[in-house]
């Protein structure tokens, strides 16, 4: 693991019925969280996002759009893990995220 990784282990409970774990990375000057939204987070979500002042990318497989558009994030597959990337760090925006985190 490089040194600029850092991982929290824990278990949320009745997350799809399966134990995971959070893991956020960090390198090259961005962060990269795993996440999974419920469609009446997105509203949220992108409401935290727009909120920072550097780019944030959100995806699934080959699919990325930007986390800052609503119309963008609905139109992802959120019944799978999306990866977020931050090209930036926000301190607040970080715990917003951490909610949602999960290992893959």
């Amino acid at each position: 693991m490089k040194k600029t990784d850092a991982i929290c282990r824990c278990h949320p409970a009745g997350l799809f019925g399966k134990d995971v774990d959070i893991l956020m990375k960090s390198g090259n000057g961005f962060f990269q969280y795993r996440i999974m939204l419920r469609p009446d987070e997105v509203k949220d979500f992108v409401r935290a996002a727009s909120g920072c002042d550097f780019d944030i990318d959100i995806a699934y497989n080959s699919y990325v759009v930007d986390a800052k558009s609503i119309l963008g994030v609905l139109g992802l597959d959120l019944n799978r893990v999306l990866t977020v990337w931050c090209h930036g760090y926000s301190e607040k925006f970080d715990s917003y995220l951490r909610q949602f985190s999960l290992a893959g």
